[in-house]
């Protein structure tokens, strides 16, 4: 082989980037063999248990916790404050929404550490709230409740999503039966079917002062069904993306935000729904997207492990970091907003069996936008 004609330097500055891209790889695929394998468990499972959705491919939809358990923790201690173990399948998959009420001693206040918040920056060193204080053995001597207050029936396949109505007297639920349940909390019982959706339902939302529901669904389309005339309730059906819409939820303002397996996301105006206002186009896919109520910052988790900041616009504003001490190992799955935390005021769960705790320096994104 003939002698490079590159610099030495140059040459090996090159060899040494090819061979961590190498390693990265290889990590990748490592990972992905170890994930198809707990999938394919998990569908082994749920069809065992008579759980299997016609027409779908269970690989593909979000999953929640295998163990059966829905748990509240603490954002100041990092520690499992109760845990919910009523349900007969993995994360509703035994075709039922749960309402069960505690009462959560809650820790006292802990002085916070003096730690450097995100930045602007891509390629500097992010910081966040450690993935070693959520280990995990916490949840072990939480309080645990077994019975429900409240059972909502009447799906025919897994329960993937619910959230409250306004005014918190009606619950709206997700399923992969194709349709969306509007239940009266008190009676427990069944208000209205949405359906119409042609394949299975990933994510509902309710606006947080009108009664207005978003539904997505595998189907590429999301719809938006409005409530705010009692005595009749109208439909309409968005198609602006070419893949499964993962989520679509609504912000303070006028706007529905939807992301998707297309690699999209985006930002719609309620009072001109016809072309969006924004498109964010990324490098994998979106799963559940979640909106900063006081900003209106958009928090992307992805299917390649990362998560990413954006504005309302379209913005790129930050993107958080993943290493081997930070960050997600696996698929991000979803994102939560707590604005009025001190400590953390985002939160990202994924595949890696993690809930990691952020503290986002929203003025700083801003400013430096």
């Amino acid at each position: 082989m003939e002698d490079s004609k590159l610099p030495s330097a140059i040459r090996h500055n090159l060899l040494e980037l090819f061979g961590q891209i190498e390693r990265e790889f290889e990590n990748l695929y490592i990972e992905n063999v170890e994930l198809r394998r707990e999938i394919d468990t998990l569908n082994e499972r749920l069809a065992a248990e008579g759980q299997t959705v016609d027409g779908g491919d269970l690989s593909r939809g979000p999953l929640k916790a295998k163990d059966h358990t829905a748990m509240l923790w603490s954002i100041e201690t990092g520690k499992c404050l109760l845990k919910y173990v009523g349900h007969a399948g993995s994360a509703s998959g035994d075709q039922t929404a749960h309402i069960w009420r505690f009462m959560v001693q809650l820790p006292a206040p802990q002085p916070t550490a003096d730690t450097s918040q995100v930045s602007v920056d891509d390629e500097i060193d992010f910081s966040d709230k450690d993935e070693a204080d959520c280990d995990g053995d916490g949840s072990s001597e939480c309080p645990t409740i077994r019975v429900p207050s409240t059972t909502l029936k009447s799906h025919q396949g897994v329960v993937i999503a619910a959230d409250w109505l306004v005014g918190g007297k009606q619950v709206v639920t997700a399923s992969w039966d194709r349709a969306a349940n509007l239940y009266d909390v008190e009676t427990s019982e069944l208000v209205h079917s949405l359906t119409g959706h042609d394949q299975e339902l990933t994510h509902c939302c309710t606006h947080p002062t009108q009664r207005l529901v978003v539904t997505s669904s595998r189907d590429t389309t999301f719809r938006l069904w409005d409530f705010r005339d009692p005595s009749i309730h109208s439909v309409n059906v968005f198609q602006g993306h070419t893949d499964t819409v993962t989520s679509a939820v609504f912000t303070v303002g006028d706007n529905v935000v939807s992301g998707s397996d297309d690699r999209t996301v985006k930002v719609w105006d309620l009072k001109n729904m016809r072309s969006p206002i924004a498109t964010i186009r990324t490098d994998s896919a979106v799963n559940r997207i979640s909106v900063s109520v006081s900003q209106r910052i958009i928090a992307l988790p992805h299917d390649n492990r990362q998560v990413r900041l954006f504005d309302m616009a379209g913005v790129r504003l930050a993107r958080l970091p993943r290493s081997n001490r930070q960050g997600h190992r696996r698929m991000v799955c979803c994102s939560a907003w707590s604005e009025d935390n001190p400590i953390c005021n985002l939160f990202t769960c994924g595949f890696d069996r993690q809930a990691i705790g952020w503290n986002i320096n929203i003025p700083a994104l801003l400013q430096d936008k």
